[in-house]
């Protein structure tokens, strides 16, 4: 993949200022709307966001896939916690509960032997916690602040910070071909500005703890694409794991 290509800050460079340019020449006539909650709450939400692909993109060189979508779906039980500690609020039994229903969904979806942890581990997890509290930070900007200006500051300030990181810790990428420009065209456009932007017009609407939850489906898409696209094997245990994940967004719903 990408990561063969280039080194890890780069690629995150490359993708933040793509979804950034993307944005901005789409809706620039947004930036006479700009104001202070808006340039505030983007660089806040941008810092975790870069923290979190940072300490994702390195760990991943250190650990296998598996183990990486595992830990870094952890965010899922972090968020209600983390909720509970900054708004001095208990999220309900039903978010705490689903939170670790979903967590051993992710569980067997992803890992396939013994889950001992590495260095590249630990920095996964770390980056579960930078994510969790990005989501949280969305939840408190966008309700104020129009979501897609938070996303160009947001995309423009963890671009800025993952450049910063790349010149200077690592060597710019070579042998750019054709694989590595579609690969960072996908990543760019559908995983970053696309998912950014409904991220945060849905977090307008939506709790921090539910929105959590739902993003955990990347793991069940993840491994029904790696099904019918890569041809791998659909396992019982990934079976069950996306009856857990579907089984605790509906107990999260149910009043």
């Amino acid at each position: 993949g990408s990561l063969g290509e280039a080194s890890p800050y780069y690629i995150i460079t490359i993708r933040f200022t793509i979804a950034f340019i993307l944005l901005s020449l789409i809706y620039f006539r947004k930036f006479k709307l700009i104001d202070k909650k808006n340039i505030r709450g983007g660089i806040i939400i941008g810092i975790f966001l870069f923290l979190g692909f940072a300490a994702q993109t390195v760990g991943m060189k250190y650990t296998t896939a598996g183990k990486n979508a595992f830990l870094t779906g952890t965010y899922v039980v972090m968020v209600p916690f983390l909720n509970w500690i900054i708004k001095k609020k208990f999220p309900g039994i039903k978010s705490i509960l689903a939170g670790f229903i979903t967590l051993i969904g992710i569980g067997l979806l992803t890992i396939s032997g013994k889950l001992l942890l590495g260095k590249g581990d630990l920095l996964t997890l770390l980056c579960a916690l930078f994510f969790a509290v990005q989501i949280i930070a969305i939840e408190y900007y966008a309700r104020g602040c129009d979501p897609i200006l938070l996303t160009i500051v947001q995309l423009g300030t963890a671009a800025l910070l993952s450049f910063i990181c790349a010149v200077s810790f690592e060597t710019a990428p070579h042998n750019i071909n054709k694989d590595f420009v579609l690969q960072m065209g996908y990543l760019s456009i559908f995983s970053t500005t696309i998912a950014a932007v409904i991220q945060n017009v849905a977090q307008k609407y939506t709790a921090s703890t539910h929105a959590a939850l739902i993003m955990s489906l990347e793991s069940v898409f993840g491994s029904i694409f790696s099904v019918l696209i890569l041809g791998e094997l659909f396992t019982h245990n990934m079976v069950i794991g996306c009856i857990l994940i579907f089984s605790a967004i509906v107990i999260s719903e149910i009043n």
